[in-house]
Parts: C-alpha cells; structure tokens; sequence
C-alpha cells in the first residue's frame, strides 16, 4: 500500500546515483563559472559515482561529468594561455 501522494512508480527503486547527478551538474556549471574548481570536482564526482552505480542508475551521467570535468580544465588552460599571451596580468585599481 502507499502513502498518500506518492505514486508506485516512484518507489519502485530504480533511483538515479546522486553523484552521478552532482557530477554532470558541477560539469555543466564549471563551463561557465569557476572551472578550475568545479572541473576537478565533477571529475572525482563521476568517478566515484561510477564505481557505486550499476550500468542503469547513471552511469552515463558520471561519464558525462567527467568528460565536462576534463572540458572544463582544458577551457581554464586555453583561457590562462589567452590571458598570459596577451600581456599577461595586470591588476588596475582606479586613479
């Protein structure tokens, strides 16, 4: 019997890795903002998470976590280059 306002179908147990699910998000957030800290996250996110998860309880979101994991470090290595090769850093404070 279930509760009120659950369905079966959602207690069936067919639940999704939640650190399959923190990697892609880390991946897909890490393109954007801060990737030089959400990259390796996601990385170690899908890699833990591919070891807990069996092949259907995302396992193909822990491999896209950390293939944004890697995207994302590349992007942060092609970004510091840019900004090293063009006159490197300079920290401008009014006046």
């Amino acid at each position: 019997m279930t509760s009120y306002g659950s369905s079966p179908a959602a207690s069936s147990g067919s639940r999704t890795n939640g650190m399959a699910v923190a990697s892609l998000c880390c991946g897909i957030v890490g393109l954007f903002f801060l990737n030089i800290v959400l990259g390796p996250l996601a990385i170690v996110f899908g890699a833990v998470a591919r070891r807990q998860a069996a092949a259907g309880n995302g396992a193909g979101m822990a491999k896209a976590g950390i293939v944004l994991g890697v995207v994302d470090i590349v992007l942060w290595l092609v970004l510091l280059a840019f900004a090293a090769s063009s006159g490197g850093f300079s920290w401008y404070v009014g006046g």
